[in-house]
């Protein structure tokens, strides 16, 4: 029986058709087009994904919040303070398994299938971009701020961001023109743009090269002296740009990251009124592995002005 036009379904990027009998007004069965669920989707293409992703965090979370109680099998990456662990792997390999069965003509980006040797190449395809463990260093010394983070981006764009803080079950997630939220609760950023009365939050990063730690300890320096009322940091990126978009920090700034620590949280600060911007002060870019995510961009635009830049090579590099 022939189906009339239902719509382009956006997720598997086909184009469907179904049809229903109206036996009460059409005894001979005349075809009538189903079109809620196109429009709908049509206005909101991405939203399952995103319900997906936020299914799968809770998953992640709880894999991590039991293997934090049992011994960890801790290996090196770039740096003796670059950890990964069984854990890490076995929860990106879940997600990616997960997200291939249901979408497989989507693209991913994954820290540890990076770390094995795959490329870390941003398209216009719809892309996944994951940290499977953001704060594993803090997962191995059981310091509870452990987060699973999940970008979404189309175009190269972030449409979607969720970042499970596992430990202390805190689900933030930010989806494009719709605002941000923590275990539903509407985020917002703080209005103090005055940088001597801020609070910023920070990392040392992995790096222990003598002048990248020399260079990092010296933008400490030179922020704290402004003055300002101080810096802090949990650990993991995603949540330290996550107490940005709470407002319970006014700015965060980090260099040598990657972009699957900024993917899923980079929405989240925008989404609850925030900025995103580069340390040197020009526009935001996913693949550099340097960022300031800040409540405005006036104290962004102040916080540039004190950093001196580390060199990492960008992600797209090989």
């Amino acid at each position: 029986m022939w189906a009339g036009p239902k719509g382009w379904d956006f997720l598997s990027g086909a184009f469907f058709f179904s049809h229903r009998k109206n036996t009460a007004t059409d005894p001979a069965g005349s075809l009538v087009i189903e079109s809620d669920l196109f429009q709908l989707k049509m206005a909101d293409p991405w939203q399952e994904c995103m319900d997906y992703a936020v299914t799968l965090a809770r998953q992640a979370g709880e894999v991590v919040r039991e293997a934090i109680k049992n011994e960890m099998n801790v290996m090196v990456k770039s740096s003796p303070a670059d950890l990964v662990t069984a854990t890490d792997q076995k929860i990106e390999k879940m997600l990616l398994s997960s997200i291939k069965e249901k979408y497989p003509s989507h693209s991913f980006i994954g820290e540890e299938s990076v770390a094995a040797g795959e490329k870390s190449v941003l398209t216009d395809s719809p892309t996944w971009i994951i940290d499977p463990i953001d704060g594993t260093t803090n997962f191995v010394h059981r310091f509870p701020f452990v987060a699973v983070s999940i970008g979404f981006t189309v175009n190269k764009k972030m449409e979607f961001g969720v970042v499970y803080s596992c430990l202390e079950d805190k689900m933030y997630t930010g989806r494009k023109g719709k605002g941000a939220f923590c275990n539903g609760q509407k985020l917002q950023v703080s209005q103090q743009e005055d940088i001597t009365k801020s609070l910023l939050v920070t990392e040392f990063g992995s790096s222990r090269t003598p002048e990248t730690v020399r260079i990092i300890l010296s933008n400490l320096e030179r922020l704290l002296c402004v003055p300002i009322h101080g810096i802090r940091g949990v650990g993991t990126a995603a949540i330290n740009m996550c107490l940005v978009a709470t407002g319970v920090a006014d700015a965060y700034y980090e260099m040598g990251i990657h972009c699957w620590d900024m993917a899923g949280a980079g929405i989240i600060v925008t989404e609850a009124g925030g900025v995103l911007m580069d340390v040197t002060g020009e526009p935001f870019d996913l693949m550099s592995r340097r960022i300031i995510a800040a409540n405005s961009k006036t104290l962004a635009e102040r916080i540039a002005k004190e950093i001196q830049v580390v060199p990492f090579q960008r992600d797209d590099e090989d």
